[in-house]
């Protein structure tokens, strides 16, 4: 009877070690945005706190609202463009940088995107991987140009991590189970997928928003007596 071939003498399918980096590079972009990664996100509300104490955000369908106009007007789809950018690396990061401060609509926005900034770079730092102070999107995109990975899955991951974010904030903050946050999140995940992919490859043409309403709520953070986050 033929006995069959040693372990060590089988040999890898075609293409096993790619597929093992890829996954290893999945695995890079899940750690870079697990909410288990510190970086200091939970301290943000993106002025949704001013929001939720005024009562222009009241509920589960007033906040679910409130992160697609985000996602599709505001602050998401801006810094997705920002990170795609900087992936594609066809502008200098010196300029990207100059253009995001430029387009932050308060004080808050700015003090976000630089403190996210530097916890992310200081953990990089620890873990080997030193790179320049940056925005956090910037930095963000910086830290995964080695990764083989499509830039609309790194989009779409990101934006899910900043809905997670924004949800944290309201059950925190007002009568709102996690189940609920959930509920939403699952909601928001066409919009999520269908912004992803129009912004893989977005140029500098993409850079605008128009979000008024949630723009003036993070001005009126800035001087709110009592509040929990930072921004």
């Amino acid at each position: 009877m033929a006995m069959g071939a040693p372990l060590a003498m089988i040999t890898a399918p075609t293409g096993s070690r790619f597929m093992d980096d890829l996954s290893a590079d999945r695995l890079q972009l899940s750690q870079l945005l697990s909410p288990a990664f510190p970086i200091g996100s939970f301290a943000h509300s993106q002025g949704l706190e001013s929001a939720i104490d005024e009562g222009l955000v009241t509920g589960a369908a007033a906040l679910q609202d409130w992160i697609s106009a985000v996602l599709t007007y505001g602050s998401g789809h801006l810094d997705a463009v920002f990170l795609s950018l900087t992936r594609q690396n066809t502008l200098p990061l010196a300029d990207l940088t100059d253009l995001y401060h430029a387009l932050c609509s308060s004080a808050e926005r700015a003090q976000e995107a630089d403190e996210l900034g530097q916890g992310f770079g200081a953990l990089l730092a620890a873990m080997g991987r030193p790179q320049p102070p940056l925005p956090y999107v910037l930095a963000l995109g910086l830290a995964t140009r080695s990764l083989a990975l499509p830039t609309q899955d790194v989009l779409a991951l990101y934006l899910q991590t900043l809905c997670v974010q924004l949800i944290s904030v309201a059950v925190r903050f007002m009568p709102m189970g996690q189940a609920q946050g959930q509920i939403i999140l699952a909601a928001l995940t066409p919009q999520i997928s269908a912004l992803a992919a129009r912004l893989a490859q977005a140029t500098p043409d993409d850079l605008h928003s128009f979000t008024p309403g949630a723009d003036m709520a993070s001005m009126r953070h800035e001087t709110q007596t009592v509040r929990i986050f930072r921004t």
